[in-house]
């Protein structure tokens, strides 16, 4: 995720990544990455993350980072996140994100987030991430900032690779960040 991706993220503010991921140490080290790459590029990074699985990432930048750039990273629990209403409920989580970048956005600060996706199992209905994916879509281009959604692969069914690679614009893929061909734009205007 070096310089490609700090390139993509340079030239074009408002990017929507898809990381489907095999493997904890590669993820761990694609999420290291990325807060630090942010870090030092000026943003702050909200970290939406398993608590089980953030302590190990905030090992790994208390190893690179100062004190002070440590103050520019902020954990959010992904499952209070994703389930703040009780249920995986697209118009309650899109309300907790923007209640929670509303302070950067008020102030115009920088900032970028990484959002590791998990669910307890699959019985929630695929549509509904889809339907999340898109409004997220929508936010990353309205509020202009980078975004990846990290998902296990080996967890994902078909069904919910093609809903991922047509709600997201790019893919990365190890350390580059290609182009999703089968990204579908989501218009509102026909919907207004």
């Amino acid at each position: 995720m070096k310089s490609k991706m700090n390139q993509l993220f340079e030239d074009k503010k408002c990017v929507h990544v898809l990381y489907s991921y095999n493997g904890m140490k590669s993820y761990i080290e694609q999420a290291v990455s990325f807060i630090q790459d942010g870090i030092e590029a000026g943003d702050y990074v909200i970290v939406i993350e398993n608590e089980r699985v953030y302590p190990v990432i905030h090992k790994e930048l208390n190893t690179r980072l100062t004190e002070d750039q440590m103050e520019f990273v902020h954990f959010v629990n992904n499952f209070d996140f994703y389930y703040s209403s009780g249920s995986y409920h697209p118009p309650a989580i899109t309300d907790y994100f923007n209640k929670m970048v509303q302070p950067y956005v008020e102030n115009k600060i920088s900032f970028r987030s990484w959002a590791h996706v998990e669910w307890s199992t699959m019985e929630d209905p695929l549509h509904l991430i889809e339907d999340f994916e898109k409004i997220v879509d929508e936010a990353v281009n309205l509020l202009s900032f980078p975004l990846i959604c990290a998902y296990k692969n080996e967890e994902m069914p078909d069904y919910l690779t093609r809903i991922l690679m047509e709600t997201h614009p790019y893919v990365l893929v190890e350390d580059d960040c290609i182009v999703s061909e089968q990204y579908q734009e989501v218009n509102n205007k026909q919907n207004a």
